[in-house]
């Protein structure tokens, strides 16, 4: 249980923008970066001390870390994808995780098109035959991507605008979604993967990190595509068998590929990439460079590092992914004294506790807002008053109590 923020140190992991950086700096925090990830002993050993830590889609931030680094108050994703952190861990012991969901998807939907049109252009193969000083100038095996269907596994941030613009481009759009999402444009909804599979030329998957996506694309999806289709995949590395996919590619099954995510991928460019997909001259192999533009990055560092420094000043948990929401204004502007940030089990009876023992002492409450989340309670409440800090002893020991920080005008 962290009480009154006094000193905020930040550990800047995978070549987090510059952008973070300066703002975190900014709000008097001391950061440091360094440019890999790191195993889970590593990122234990440097989160001593530390009191937020950014990483991107590398670092496995496990219980096992939360549970040895008491000191940690808040996980910043600097990317779309959180499930390299284990969320619920995080709840549990009162850590805020942010990430950033929509700052990159624009860079996402723009490399699938250009990969569509690599590869429907054939522009890898001819490339590659100019490079060795080969002529060889046809039209055979080249198309337009204009009158062409894409089923879109997938209609999320990056799924839905996708979409639209694969549209502007005269393509047929087919999408399938496990929940019921509005369709944008002309777009169809299929009822099921196989109906989606059935009725496009190209698939393309853009689904989340949640654990029951693993493996859901393997020989048996592979073979339900129409023949000499294409594929996609710039979601998550475990969601195909790429030994499948490969098996598919050489039978001549399908056309092509292109693969921004792997099931195992390098912690640094110093270390060796590998894939069952290397060596075939029709895929598209790229690492893990979707949403990696300078335009997202610089975004991304702003967005992320925001969201960090109004939690870690203010309390605020706006768009956090796991903590329930509470946006407040500023409390010194308001005359307050304290604010108490208390994280709690969402049980009956935890705020009267909380409120009696404000009025034991004669504290005045200025402002208080409470929400909820599941099994998590959050309430933000602005006090004026004397003996302040004997009330933050009472309210550690309420039993209910997750987390409890203090931050004074």
């Amino acid at each position: 249980m962290g009480l009154r923020l006094i000193a905020v140190k930040v550990l800047l992991l995978e070549n987090i923008h510059e952008n973070a950086v300066t703002t975190l700096t900014q709000a008097g925090f001391e950061v440091e970066q360094r440019a890999g990830a790191l195993d889970e002993d590593e990122l234990i050993e440097a989160l001593a001390g530390v009191s937020v830590l950014g990483i991107r889609s590398k670092t496995q931030v496990t219980a096992r870390v939360m549970e040895a680094c008491p000191d940690l108050l808040a996980v910043g994703a600097f990317c779309i994808g959180t499930n390299q952190i284990d969320l619920s861990a995080a709840s549990e012991q009162g850590v805020a995780v942010f990430n950033a969901p929509y700052s990159n998807t624009r860079s996402v939907v723009e490399l699938v098109v250009a990969e569509i049109i690599s590869m429907a252009r054939r522009l890898t193969v001819r490339n590659d035959a100019m490079h060795r000083g080969v002529w060889d100038k046809s039209a055979s095996g080249s198309h337009e991507v204009r009158g062409r269907t894409l089923g879109i596994v997938g209609y999320g941030n990056i799924g839905s605008q996708l979409s639209v613009l694969a549209e502007s481009l005269g393509m047929k759009v087919f999408f399938y979604d496990v929940d019921d999402k509005l369709a944008l444009g002309n777009a169809t909804r299929c009822d099921s993967l196989g109906e989606l599979l059935a009725s496009v030329e190209t698939v393309t998957l853009h689904v989340d990190g949640r654990t029951g996506n693993a493996g859901i694309f393997g020989a048996e999806q592979f073979a339900q595509m129409q023949p000499r289709s294409l594929f996609l995949n710039l979601s998550r590395g475990f969601v195909v068998d790429h030994h499948a996919l490969r098996d598919a590619l050489t039978s001549g099954h399908l056309a092509g590929a292109a693969v921004d995510v792997f099931p195992s991928e390098p912690k640094s460019n110093n270390e060796p990439f590998s894939s069952p997909l290397q060596g075939l001259d029709n895929v598209i192999l790229t690492p893990h460079v979707g949403g990696s533009t300078q335009e997202a990055q610089e975004h991304i560092g702003y967005y992320v590092g925001g969201k960090i420094v109004d939690f870690l000043t203010a309390g605020n948990t706006s768009m956090s992914v796991n903590l329930p929401l509470v946006v407040t204004e500023n409390h010194a502007a308001a005359g307050s004294a304290r604010r108490i940030l208390h994280l709690h089990h969402n049980v009956p009876g935890v705020l009267a506790r909380m409120n009696q023992l404000l009025a034991d002492i004669d504290v005045n409450i200025d402002r208080q807002n409470l929400a909820t989340r599941g099994e998590l309670g959050y309430v933000v409440t602005d006090i004026s008053g004397e003996d302040l800090d004997s009330l933050t002893d009472k309210l550690v020991t309420l039993p209910e109590t997750i987390r409890l920080r203090t931050v004074d005008a």
